[in-house]
C-alpha cells in the first residue's frame, strides 16, 4: 500500500449481542497479513469489548491500534470524537492497512457510513464494506423485536397502523446499509432456524444481500475484507427509517452500570440475569466479576435469557471490582429493581 492509497474501513454493525467482538476476535487471529487496527463503539460508560480484543492484541493488531469509546454514539460525535480517533489511528508510526470499526448494539449505521464523506477523512480512507451480523436463533424465533405478537396484533386490528418499535427500526437500519449479512450462532440455530433467518430478511431487506451462516465468529476474512463496496460513494441503496432527519436519538434505550461484590457461585448470578431478562425486559449484560476464591475474572455476557461466562484472564495487579452493564429499552431501566437482583446472589 503506498502512501496515497486509501485505507479500507470494514464497519461491523449488528444488534446486540450478535457476535461482533467474536468476529473481530477471528479477524484479528487472522489477519491474512494485514496491520489491523480496531476502532470499538460501546453503549454505556464502561467498556467490555474493548477490553476483550485488548487480551487478543499481537503484532498484527498491537494494543495502541484497538481504540474504544465509550458513552457516545460515534455516528452523533463525527467531529469531536470519531474523527480525532480516526486521524489518530492513521498517524500511527506503523499505518495499518485496515481498519475495523465495531458499532455499538444500538447503532445506526448509515450516519456513520455518511461521516466518510467529511473532507478530513473522506481522501485518506474507504468503506470496504458493511457487515451486519444477525443472531439466526433469535430471528428464527421472531426475538429481534420486543413483544412482536402484541404489535402484529394492533396492525391487524387497524390497517392505518404502522407500529414499529425501536428494536425493529434497528434491525432494519442495520441490514438496509449491509453488503453482506452473517448469521451468527448458525450451530444454535440449526438449518431450519437459518432458514427462518434468511427469509425474515429477505423480508426486511432493500435488495438481495449475501447470506452466509457463522459460527463463534469463524469465517473465512476473504470473504468480508477487500470487497471494495466503497460504500461511501453508494448512500442512496441504502435506506434508512430516518432518511431526511438531521441526526438521531437514541433516547429509545439507557443503560445503568451495576457495582457488585464478589460472587460465590456464577450459576446463581446467572440465573439473576435471566431472572432480569424475564421480569424486567432487560436486553444485554455484559461486563467483568470477581468470584470468591478464583484468581481468574469473570467475563459475563448475555443477551436475553442466554447467558454466557467464561474465565477470561487473572486480575493480576487489576483491581476485583465486579461491574456489569446493564441495556434496556429506556422505560425499563429501573436501577433499585435491577441492583436488587443481582446483588441478592453475592449474599450481600
Amino acid at each position: 500500500m503506498t502512501d496515497l492509497a486509501k485505507i479500507p474501513v470494514t464497519i461491523i454493525t449488528g444488534f446486540l449481542g450478535a457476535g461482533k467482538t467474536t468476529l473481530i476476535r477471528h479477524l484479528m487471529q487472522n489477519p491474512n497479513g494485514r496491520r489491523l487496527a480496531i476502532l470499538v463503539n460501546e453503549f454505556g460508560v464502561v467498556g467490555v469489548d474493548g477490553d476483550i480484543l485488548k487480551a487478543c492484541a499481537d503484532d498484527s493488531c498491537p494494543v495502541e491500534n484497538i481504540v474504544e469509546l465509550a458513552n457516545g454514539c460515534i455516528c452523533c460525535t463525527v467531529a469531536d470524537d470519531f474523527i480525532p480517533t480516526i486521524e489518530a489511528l492513521m498517524a500511527l508510526p506503523r499505518r495499518p492497512d485496515h481498519i475495523l470499526i465495531e458499532t455499538s448494539g444500538l447503532a445506526l449505521p448509515k450516519p456513520l457510513l455518511k461521516a466518510f464523506d467529511w473532507p478530513a477523512i473522506r481522501s485518506r480512507l474507504t468503506v470496504d464494506g458493511v457487515i451486519a451480523i444477525a443472531d439466526a436463533e433469535a430471528l428464527a424465533a421472531g426475538r429481534f423485536a420486543p413483544n412482536e405478537a402484541a404489535i402484529e396484533a394492533q396492525r391487524a386490528a387497524d390497517g392505518s397502523l404502522d407500529h414499529e418499535t425501536p428494536l425493529s427500526e434497528v434491525f432494519e437500519d442495520q441490514i438496509a446499509c449491509a453488503d453482506i449479512v452473517l448469521l451468527s450462532k448458525a450451530d444454535l440455530a440449526g438449518e431450519a432456524g437459518l432458514a427462518a433467518a434468511r427469509a425474515v430478511i429477505d423480508a426486511e431487506a432493500p435488495r438481495r444481500l449475501p447470506m452466509l451462516a457463522m459460527t463463534d465468529g469463524r469465517i473465512d476474512p476473504k470473504v468480508i475484507l477487500g470487497l471494495n463496496a466503497a460504500a461511501e460513494s453508494d448512500i442512496a441503496a441504502r435506506p434508512s427509517h430516518h432518511d431526511g432527519d438531521d441526526d438521531h436519538e437514541h433516547e429509545d434505550f439507557d443503560s445503568v452500570v451495576i457495582d457488585l461484590p464478589e460472587v460465590t457461585d456464577p450459576e446463581v448470578l446467572a440465573e439473576a440475569v435471566r431472572t432480569l431478562a424475564r421480569e424486567q425486559y432487560i436486553l444485554r449484560v455484559k461486563g467483568f466479576v470477581a468470584v470468591k476464591g478464583k484468581p481468574m475474572r469473570l467475563l459475563v455476557q448475555a443477551v436475553g435469557q442466554r447467558v454466557r461466562s467464561q474465565f477470561d484472564r487473572p486480575w493480576a495487579q487489576s483491581p476485583r471490582v465486579s461491574r456489569l452493564v446493564v441495556i434496556a429499552e429506556r422505560h425499563h431501566i429501573d436501577p433499585v429493581a435491577i441492583r436488587a437482583t443481582l446483588v441478592a446472589p453475592s449474599g450481600a
